[in-house]
């Protein structure tokens, strides 16, 4: 039975968004995810001198001295994207490494094309 089974990893989205200002403290905002992490530092960027976010390992993965909170969100996804995308393997028969069995070379589309007629 699977009742009372306990999970195997636990997350506990620690996730910080710092708002740091020059006259001021040092705020510090705890998330549970990336995409509030995003909201809060696109909320705050302006109100404050920098806004970094936070891993829970305590790296900073985004400081807005340095970034553009649009730009690292493009790459976060694009990132979170390539991680959770299962591609199936395809050896391009012209040696092609950007061809893959759901993304086609233009060579491999030709060839495609004229296996059907």
């Amino acid at each position: 039975m699977t009742a009372g089974l306990d999970p195997t990893e636990e997350y506990d989205g620690r996730i910080t968004v710092s708002l740091l200002d020059d006259g001021g403290e040092t705020e510090r905002i705890t998330c549970s995810s990336y995409e509030r992490a995003i909201e809060l530092v696109k909320e705050n960027q302006g109100t404050v001198t920098v806004v970094k976010i936070v891993d829970r390992d305590g790296d900073v993965v985004f400081t807005s001295a340095e970034m553009d909170i649009e730009t690292w969100e493009t790459e976060w996804r694009h990132a979170k994207r390539r991680l959770s995308v299962d591609v199936e393997e395809y050896d391009c028969p012209y040696d092609n490494r950007a061809c893959f069995a759901d993304d086609l070379c233009v060579q491999c589309q030709m060839d495609a094309v004229q296996e059907q007629y």
